[in-house]
């Protein structure tokens, strides 16, 4: 987002091209102490890397009817056939009266 090239974090954050390089690519993992200086040199808090995973672990925490609506949600969206999809409409409805 900065701009910067790979070479140049890796000098900000005191670490060779090739190490900065696996962490962008998430082959090696980033200690605290290391995180703590990439929030240093780009300027920003650390809890900066960690916006977002809330929303994650609450997904994670979907029940598995949840997980099976939700897929359903998506697979029902993905069809194009209108008439398709009121026959799958229909049948729900037919299945919740029995």
């Amino acid at each position: 987002m900065l701009g910067l090239s790979q070479q140049q974090m890796a000098d900000m954050i005191g670490v060779t091209y090739q190490q900065a390089h696996k962490y962008e690519r998430g082959i090696n993992r980033i200690s605290a102490g290391r995180l703590y200086e990439v929030a240093r040199a780009l300027k920003v808090p650390v809890g900066y890397f960690y916006e977002g995973l809330q929303e994650v672990r609450q997904a994670e925490d979907l029940s598995s009817r949840q997980r099976m609506c939700l897929e359903l949600a998506r697979n029902f969206a993905q069809i194009e056939n209108e008439r398709h999809q009121e026959a799958l409409s229909q049948l729900a409805r037919a299945l919740v009266r029995e």
